[in-house]
This record gives C-alpha cells, sequence and structure tokens, in this order.
C-alpha cells in the first residue's frame, strides 16, 4: 500500500500480446486480481474488468489514477 492509494494492496503494470495487443493495470487484494484497467491498442480503448462483484468505489477510482499515472494515454500501432 502507498500513501498516496491507500486501498489499492498491490499493483502490477502487464503487457498483453497474445489474446490482445497493449497494456494495463492489474489491481490485486488478498493475492487475487479484483480488477484491470487495459488499454487496448488494437480497439483504440481503454477499458476496466472487473474480477470481484462488488468493490469500493475508492478502490476502482484509485486503480483508474494508478492506471492514469503508469501507462502513456497514446495507442501505439
Amino acid at each position: 500500500m502507498s500513501r498516496e492509494f491507500p486501498k489499492i494492496e498491490n499493483y502490477v503494470v502487464a503487457s498483453d500480446v497474445e489474446q490482445r495487443d497493449g497494456v494495463g493495470v492489474e489491481i490485486y487484494s488478498g493475492g487475487k486480481m479484483i480488477m484491470e484497467v487495459f488499454r487496448d491498442d488494437t480497439k483504440m480503448k481503454r477499458e476496466v474488468t472487473l474480477y470481484q462483484k462488488e468493490l469500493e468505489l475508492d478502490v476502482v477510482e484509485q486503480a483508474i489514477a494508478i492506471f492514469k499515472k503508469e501507462i502513456p494515454h497514446d495507442y501505439q500501432d
């Protein structure tokens, strides 16, 4: 946990070029991935996937803030 993002237990910046083409931030809690924010360069979209049914709004907002801090906005060819 960081002071800047106290609701986020752990996160990983990861790229995917097999099923999708892009990069994102995986958010973990209790050792399990609970959500992902992903920049898909093929679709030219940024997407959020929730892997847990109910998440605190603060967790989602902080995850998006981490994504914006860590991942460049420009799509790659």
